[in-house]
C-alpha cells in the first residue's frame, strides 16, 4: 500500500461538498441506503490528523467477517458517538435497525426494509438528532456500516448506489417524507476523490415532509473498504443557511472518517495477524 499518492484528510470533505449546489443540496434514520470531529470536546476521541497519508483507508477481504454471525458482531462492535457528527448531537429513538435487514429501494421508488440479499451479510444503522435550539429546527444524521460477502458485491452495490437518482430522482421515505431532485456523483479512490475509503459516492436533493411546504437540503454519502461500505445521510434544519450548512454537511463527514478509520484500523490488525497486506485484500475480489 505504501505506493499511493499522499493525500491530505482534510481535503477529504472539501472535495465531496464540491458536487452540492447552494440550491440543492436517499435515506435511513428514515429509510436509508456522513470538517471538524469532536476534538476539543470533553470525551471525544481524536481527531483524524490532517496531516498527509500514504493510503486510502479499507479492509483486507480476507480479514473481513465470512458469515453473519461475525458481519453482526463487527458492526456492533464499530464505536460510532454521537459527537462524532459534531456537539449537540444525541442518539434517535429507535437508535439502531438492524443487522438482520437492510433498506432496498424498490422499483416504484419507494424505500422499504427487506431481508438481507444473498451477498450481505450484515447492515447496521445507527441514528442520531441534533436538537431545535435557535427556532431553524433539527438536524437528522444517519450512520449506516453494511458488510458484503466479497470485493465484487460491494463493488456492484456502490454502483446501484451511483445509479439509484437517475431511476429515482424523487424516492419515498416513507408515508410522509421523501426526497427529490436527487443528483449523484462517484468519485473511485485512483480519481485523486478521497483520503478515507478505496472509492466513494455522494448524492444530494432535497427532503419534504408532508404538510410542511419549505424543502430542506438532503445530503447522503456512500464510502467502500473493502468488502464494507459506510453510509451516512444528513436532513438538514429547515432554517439554516448556506453557511452552516456547509458546516453540518463537513462535521458529518467527519464522523464517517471516524469510523472509516475504526474499520481500517480493525481490518490492519486482522491481516497482520493472517499475514496478509491491504493491497493483497482489495484485489482479493477482483473478478
Amino acid at each position: 500500500m505504501g505506493g499511493r499518492r499522499p493525500v491530505l484528510l482534510a481535503a477529504a470533505g472539501a472535495l465531496l461538498l464540491a458536487g452540492c449546489t447552494s440550491e440543492g443540496t436517499p435515506g435511513e434514520g428514515t429509510a436509508t441506503s456522513a470538517g471538524a470531529g469532536p476534538s476539543g470536546r470533553s470525551g471525544a476521541s481524536p481527531a483524524p490528523s490532517a496531516s498527509a497519508v500514504n493510503d486510502a483507508y479499507t479492509l483486507a477481504e480476507s480479514a473481513a467477517p465470512r458469515t453473519r454471525a461475525q458481519a453482526a458482531a463487527f458492526v456492533r462492535g464499530l464505536t460510532v458517538r454521537p459527537d462524532f457528527f459534531g456537539p449537540g448531537y444525541r442518539k434517535r429513538d429507535p437508535y439502531e435497525t438492524g443487522p438482520g435487514t437492510w433498506t432496498v429501494l424498490g422499483e416504484d421508488c419507494v424505500w422499504r426494509r427487506e431481508p438481507l440479499a444473498g451477498t450481505v451479510l450484515a447492515s447496521l444503522t445507527r441514528s442520531f438528532v441534533r436538537p431545535d435550539t435557535d427556532g431553524k429546527g433539527p438536524v437528522f444524521v444517519s450512520l449506516t456500516v453494511t458488510v458484503h460477502t466479497s470485493v465484487v458485491g460491494a463493488r456492484r452495490d456502490m454502483a446501484v448506489s451511483l445509479e439509484e437518482p437517475l431511476r429515482c430522482p424523487r424516492q419515498q421515505l416513507n408515508a410522509t417524507e421523501r426526497v427529490q431532485g436527487m443528483t449523484s456523483r462517484g468519485d473511485p479512490y485512483d480519481e485523486q476523490r478521497t483520503a478515507t475509503s478505496d472509492d466513494d459516492l455522494a448524492e444530494f436533493g432535497e427532503y419534504v415532509v408532508d404538510g410542511d411546504g419549505k424543502p430542506r437540503r438532503f445530503d447522503w454519502f456512500k464510502h467502500r473498504l473493502g468488502p464494507v461500505t459506510v453510509a451516512a445521510t444528513v436532513r438538514h434544519a429547515v432554517g439554516a443557511d448556506e453557511a452552516e450548512k456547509t458546516k453540518v454537511t463537513q462535521d458529518a463527514l467527519g464522523g464517517v472518517t471516524f469510523v472509516t478509520a475504526d474499520i481500517d484500523r480493525l481490518g490492519a490488525e486482522q491481516a497482520k495477524k493472517a499475514g496478509v497486506s491491504g493491497d493483497a485484500a482489495e484485489g482479493a475480489g477482483d473478478e
